[in-house]
């Protein structure tokens, strides 16, 4: 055999074996998920210094219920998307994310909902959170939040009074003063302040609730002594530019 021809032979085999070497790499790669184990499951829970109001040991029976808990099963019987439908249909979830480590790990990285206001009405208490959403009451859950009591729906408790709770948490004077918001009706909204002996304020409608609250702080600032002294058990802010104090014993 000449020697072009050697040199021809030899080049073909060696493409020839790349080409097998490629091929078994690739055939390997894909077939390796379908073989493998998830080895472990890591549950990664934000802010769990500051709120936990779920378990890890929760999440894994809810997990095994659907027949979805992932370790021992090979990676391709494993689905990362219905684990977060179901992780994030917790009534604590946010938000659920999953994924797959190069160590065929599962891990779940997961966000808590965060109550914005408590609501008590004659029936039923429940949070809405800062998505607006209903959030169910738990044992856990002791975060000190706005407490709203009275005849109140789900779409004024998620929307105007939701709006007051987000605005309460960024006045300081305000916030520290609240104890309850009670609502007897949507045109008549009473606020209960903390200690003793201290006047109901009648804001009337939610509405301009900025403007009331600022008019009647400055009506408390300069006028806190003639409020003492004439015993008034309300405020009422209802009227434009006015705060007019009642005892209905005078």
């Amino acid at each position: 055999m000449s020697r072009t021809a050697n040199i021809v032979w030899k080049t073909i085999g060696i493409v020839i074996m790349g080409s097998l070497l490629v091929t078994a790499v690739v055939w390997g790669f894909r077939m390796t998920p379908s073989s493998v184990p998830c080895t472990s499951l890591r549950y990664i829970i934000e802010d769990q210094n500051e709120r936990l109001y779920l378990t890890e040991n929760e999440l894994t029976q809810l997990l095994k219920a659907e027949d979805i808990y992932p370790v021992g099963k090979n990676l391709d019987n494993i689905s990362l998307s219905r684990m977060e439908r179901t992780i994030t249909n917790h009534p604590m979830v946010r938000t659920a994310e999953c994924y797959l480590t190069p160590r065929n790990e599962v891990r779940i990285r997961i966000t808590q909902r965060v109550p914005l206001l408590r609501v008590q009405t004659g029936a039923e208490t429940y949070f809405i959170d800062r998505d607006r959403r209903v959030m169910p009451v738990r044992a856990a859950v002791k975060d000190s939040v706005l407490m709203v009591r009275g005849t109140v729906g789900i779409h004024m408790a998620s929307g105007p009074l939701a709006d007051f709770a987000l605005w309460l948490q960024e006045e300081p004077y305000w916030q520290k003063r609240i104890r309850y918001i009670q609502v007897l009706s949507p045109a008549m909204i009473h606020i209960h302040l903390r200690g003793e002996n201290t006047p109901c304020i009648v804001l009337g409608t939610v509405k301009g609730y900025e403007r009331k609250l600022a008019k009647l702080q400055l009506f408390m600032e300069n006028s806190a002594q003639a409020i003492k002294d004439k015993h008034y058990t309300e405020l009422d802010l209802r009227f434009h530019g006015q705060v007019i104090g009642r005892n209905p014993n005078l």
